[in-house]
């Protein structure tokens, strides 16, 4: 009798995260609904930073941050990455251990650079939270 080969199918699946409950409660669905013991998954977790702020000299409303001012709030940016990123792998590690997770920051207008990263990476599916706005923001 000939072997029968069978190739597990692969399944890239993006999840937004970011400081909010909406988000984490997303991230758990995704591994309660989408996760398949028959594929091998692939879970990204995508944070997307805030563009920093650009101020003009000309602005008088504009503020001159030093640069330890500046270092300081990049530090606390890092951190807050280093924070949420943390809890959504704790919540992958509670569902299972067997699931392949990889972490994506990126710097912009969150839809933009959300649309972008599942087109570059070429995800399978994207999971986000509502922050409640219901459909349309």
């Amino acid at each position: 009798m000939e072997a029968v080969n069978l190739k597990k199918k692969q399944c890239k699946i993006v999840v937004a995260v970011d400081e909010s409950a909406e988000s984490m409660y997303a991230l758990s669905w995704c591994l309660s609904n989408l996760i398949s013991q028959a594929t091998i998954n692939t879970l990204v977790l995508l944070y997307v930073k805030p563009p920093p702020p650009v101020y003009s000299s000309l602005d008088v409303a504009g503020y001159i941050f030093s640069g330890d001012m500046i270092r300081a709030l990049e530090a606390y940016g890092n951190d807050l990455v280093n924070s949420v990123m943390g809890r959504a792998e704790d919540i992958c590690g509670k569902f299972s251990s067997n699931i392949k997770v990889d972490r994506i920051v990126g710097s912009g207008d969150a839809r933009d650079v959300i649309c972008n990263i599942v087109d570059k990476i070429k995800a399978d599916t994207l999971v986000m939270g509502s922050h409640g706005y219901g459909f349309f923001k």
